[in-house]
């Protein structure tokens, strides 16, 4: 009997897409790329997936949209969320919409790949000693309000208290481990 090998890649990232795509297909999977929420609609329309790699932040929106869509269109398939905006207020929406798992970029196909196949919680995964820095725990929070506001920045800012386009600068900076 043959296991469906199906995936689903949504990334905007076009040059990302083809590679990960490339390293999918040589390990035996039919993937298939969209960059978009209605791009997956239409493909969810013809085809199911096994698997899903969703990444995060979408050009024109959220890739939780994407993890909601997929859940609810068969609750069995893999989704592995993608992202280099991780935060934990994200981390945590998306598996409460249907991922299994969520991972920080960079990831190859071997991270992801061992996503798919995790069931369970790993009890024994080391606990930081370091102290949370001022600057991740306002990232935390900046994100923690965009999943809130389904991430519109004017609402986000609003709730913060900040200029819209201050919060836009932070958002574009890479967040400092």
């Amino acid at each position: 009997m043959e296991t469906d090998r199906s995936l689903v890649l949504v990334e905007d990232d076009a040059a990302f897409a083809k590679v990960l795509r490339r390293s999918f297909e040589r390990r035996g999977y039919q993937v298939y790329w969209c960059d978009s929420l209605d791009g997956l609609r239409a493909l969810l329309e013809t085809l199911p997936f096994a698997y899903a790699v969703v990444d995060l932040k979408l050009g024109n929106g959220s890739g939780l949209e994407c993890v909601r869509e997929l859940h609810d269109n068969d609750p069995e398939t893999r989704i592995v969320v993608l992202t280099g905006f991780a935060s934990i207020a994200t981390a945590v929406e998306a598996i409460k919409l249907g991922a299994c798992h969520y991972l920080a970029k960079p990831s190859n196909t071997d991270d992801i790949e061992a996503a798919f196949e995790r069931t369970e919680g790993d009890p024994s995964i080391a606990l930081g000693a370091r102290a949370t820095s001022l600057k991740t725990l306002e990232w935390e929070r900046i994100h923690e309000t965009l999943a809130e506001t389904g991430f519109n920045i004017s609402e986000t800012a609003r709730r913060l208290g900040m200029h819209r386009r201050t919060l836009a600068r932070k958002l574009e900076k890479k967040q400092v481990p």
